[in-house]
């Protein structure tokens, strides 16, 4: 058999293994990261009071329609 003469084999080795390390330390960081929340409990009691608003002032008054002449 021929020995190859581009050299890409253990690059790409190298490439393909780099990658699943790096997905195997993924993973173990995602799921090893889980854990069940503490119980806190489900009472949550709370007062919110807030101002009133100022007043709104009252719109401008439109004008009075004119009459029309009669021709």
């Amino acid at each position: 058999m021929a020995k190859r003469s581009d050299g890409t084999g253990p690059w790409l080795a190298f490439l393909v293994g780099g990658l699943i390390v790096a997905v195997a330390v993924i993973s173990y960081f995602v799921y090893a990261g889980r854990q069940a929340a503490p119980d806190l409990g489900q009472n949550v009691d709370f007062n919110l009071t807030l101002p009133k608003p100022p007043p709104m002032p009252d719109a401008p008054r439109l004008p009075d329609a004119p009459i029309p002449v009669p021709r």
